[in-house]
């Protein structure tokens, strides 16, 4: 912890680091079941609806990658804490016309889902880039696990994953990072997550540096891990309610 943070609220600080020390644990052990020692996946913090300081205060608990799913939210947020050194993976549908807002501050984008996002993702990126010489944009396919792509969680339909990711890895700017999905509701995790990883494979078959997949949030992170999920969303189980306070 960074003892140099002044807390106004040690209590709320004791209880984000109590349920990350959790987490952590339950990572830890999935690693370990699924025979991935050495491969411990990158823990985004899921922060929307909680405040700016939960995000200083995770920060000075170690926490570098912190996700929002709401563009006015995130950039914000990523504003208000420029100098924490944050890595802001954007994690929610986008419209296309926020583009340029999120080019702005995301390390990563991971719900690529349709051809047009791509176009207005490059523009953007490309002005930005000649502002400030940002970095390229990691930019997940989301995939949509239902039978009726794209109708409850959001995604597009596997069969155009391909298409996909031609188009971003021929994107200035953007960089393929690989593939991205929401278990669907009403079913086991497990299977959606196989699911998920051999679309993975058939990706990287093509595009081999297209290896990250961002599944798991904080009821089923161990079914991502075993099926190889790199980066896992979690939000409820460390921030747990939206407190009255910040």
């Amino acid at each position: 912890m960074n003892e140099d943070v002044v807390e106004d609220n040690p209590a709320r600080m004791a209880d984000l680091a109590e349920r990350l020390a959790a987490v952590q644990r339950r990572i830890e052990a999935a690693v370990q079941d699924s025979g991935r020692a050495g491969e411990r996946p990158t823990l985004i913090v899921v922060t929307k609806f909680h405040p700016a300081a939960d995000i200083r205060r995770l920060a000075a608990l170690g926490v570098r990658d912190v996700g929002e799913n709401r563009d006015q939210e995130a950039s914000s947020k990523a504003a208000e804490l420029a100098g924490l050194g944050l890595n802001w993976h954007f994690v929610g549908q986008l419209q296309s016309k926020k583009a340029k807002s999120v080019a702005k501050y995301a390390h990563a984008l991971h719900s690529v889902d349709r051809l047009a996002l791509v176009d207005g993702l490059e523009r953007a990126m490309a002005v930005e880039q000649e502002r400030t010489g940002r970095g390229a944009l990691e930019c997940f396919i989301q995939v949509s696990l239902d039978d009726d792509a794209g109708a409850h969680r959001g995604g597009a339909a596997a069969a155009e994953v391909p298409l996909l990711a031609e188009r971003l890895a021929a994107a200035a700017g953007l960089e393929l990072a690989g593939v991205m999905a929401v278990a669907p509701l009403g079913t086991g995790p497990a299977a959606a997550f196989e699911k998920l990883a051999a679309i993975s494979t058939r990706l990287v078959a093509e595009h081999p540096g297209a290896t990250a997949i961002s599944a798991g949030m904080s009821q089923d992170l161990e079914a991502a891990i075993r099926f190889g999920a790199t980066h896992l969303r979690i939000g409820s189980d460390i921030l747990g309610s939206r407190p009255d306070v910040g």
